[in-house]
């Protein structure tokens, strides 16, 4: 099941204080909130440097999450952590790049042929699966793992906060920990209990998604390719679909756009799945690739989902991946900024917990944030147009596709590449190269 991104179950950051006396209470040198990759990846790392680390998960697992195209620098971040072998075995569908749609246009970007060392493959993941996979891994070596359990209460302190967390059966509890990490999602448990939740800058925008199974004759007589995801622009709606193929023969599918420019498409009356149907109808190489009439689960839609919080850090806590921000579905970066964060969080945590000095804003936020807002530069470049200009131009100069290949591969911390120390500027010189007009 997937956590609700709604605040019905409401959350507070104090408790009775007859009901706290009652409550059993247990200590541990990390508590993690959130199973998902960056709680995953956190937890192994801990567990495996010798602490005591216990992971408080809100939902049963394996369950359903979207974000399934991986990037090769989250490869990268996953076999520093000593991970990578657990995805490897998994027999998941090889990803080396991506394909852009627009029309009767075809454009491949390569993520071999790109500017940053490192892998230029990756991997298109079942999430319920994945994640699966990473959380017993952490089990695996010896972190605690809870489902069900969620997180009501929050007491910061900067060498001793608690958790007040509520399980299945409404049982309360409070865990005492020498350090908290928030891999909640966007859930953002802490930012909601602190609130440093803040305004993005991005568009609101929503989503339709479901999974489709691929045709059998997908890949030969529509030139489909399984080892990419393809990206398709509609010509005249401010509206793009993903299609990211699995080894088992189904795709998960979906549509993106503003509330606005998907009712334009697709009326204002449809419900979720007209709607998604509508969207279908709305690009011809669709229907040759993808079978809409059979989904393998219900149509969904996802909205409000771009999130930013003031701060990543604070007394005794900090906050990971999607739990501080989440930008947009475009380019895949959410599973590739929750393991980076997790690989910069861990070792501070560790010197903490050692006795040494820990410098977060140096060492973690400012250099996380970094490649955030790379990332962010190419989201706002894909809506307003320019970045779309640059990828269908019929001749790019091989070197700078290079540089935009590495970014679109994740590779958004390499400051070696101008498109990645400074995102914008390099954006618009080039788009305005490409003729798009500012």
């Amino acid at each position: 099941m997937t956590i609700p991104m709604t605040t019905d179950n409401a959350m507070t950051t104090s408790t009775s204080r007859a009901l706290e006396a009652d409550m059993s209470e247990r200590e541990t040198d990390v508590a993690i909130i959130g199973a998902g990759p960056a709680g995953a990846v956190a937890a192994a790392l801990l567990a495996e440097a010798g602490h005591r680390v216990v992971v408080v998960e809100a939902a049963h697992f394996p369950r359903f999450s979207i974000g399934e195209s991986l990037l090769p620098q989250c490869l990268m971040d996953l076999e520093r952590a000593g991970l990578a072998d657990v995805i490897e075995r998994a027999g998941y569908q090889m990803k080396n790049g991506a394909r852009f749609v627009r029309g009767d246009q075809r454009v491949d970007i390569d993520f071999q042929d790109k500017s940053s060392e490192g892998t230029g493959q990756a991997w298109q993941v079942e999430r319920a699966d994945f994640d699966q996979r990473l959380i017993e891994a952490a089990g695996a070596r010896g972190a605690e793992v809870h489902f069900g359990q969620r997180v009501t209460a929050f007491e910061r302190h900067p060498t001793a906060p608690v958790l007040t967390i509520r399980d299945d059966q409404g049982t309360p509890w409070r865990l005492k920990a020498r350090f908290v990490l928030d891999a909640s999602g966007l859930a953002q448990v802490l930012a909601r209990l602190e609130g440093t939740l803040e305004e993005t800058h991005l568009t609101q925008r929503q989503a339709l998604y479901t999974h489709l199974s691929l045709k059998p004759d997908a890949c030969r007589l529509y030139d489909f390719d399984r080892t990419k995801i393809q990206i398709g622009l509609h010509a005249r709606a401010n509206v793009w679909y993903w299609v990211i193929p699995f080894a088992n023969g189904r795709a998960s599918t979906g549509f993106v756009g503003s509330s606005e420019a998907l009712t334009r498409l697709t009326g204002p009356d449809a419900d979720e799945t007209q709607g998604f149907q509508t969207c279908f109808k709305a690009f011809d190489e669709l229907d040759g690739w993808l079978d809409v009439e059979t989904p393998h689960r219900p149509i969904a839609a996802l909205g409000g989902y771009s999130r930013n919080v003031t701060t990543l850090t604070g007394p005794g806590y900090a906050i990971l991946g999607n739990a501080g921000e989440f930008l947009d579905p475009i380019f895949s970066s959410g599973v590739t900024i929750a393991v980076r964060s997790a690989c910069l969080a861990a070792p501070l945590v560790r010197a903490k917990l050692d006795g040494g000095d820990a410098d977060w804003q140096g060492d973690f936020e400012r250099p996380l944030r970094h490649g955030i807002d790379t990332f962010r530069a190419f989201v706002e470049a894909w809506y307003d147009g320019r970045l779309p200009a640059i990828i269908f131009h019929p001749e790019p100069p091989a070197y700078l596709r290079r540089m935009i290949s590495a970014v679109l591969a994740g590779y958004a911390w390499d400051n070696d590449n101008p498109f990645v120390s400074q995102p914008r500027r390099h954006l618009d010189t080039l788009a305005q190269l490409c003729g798009h007009a500012a």
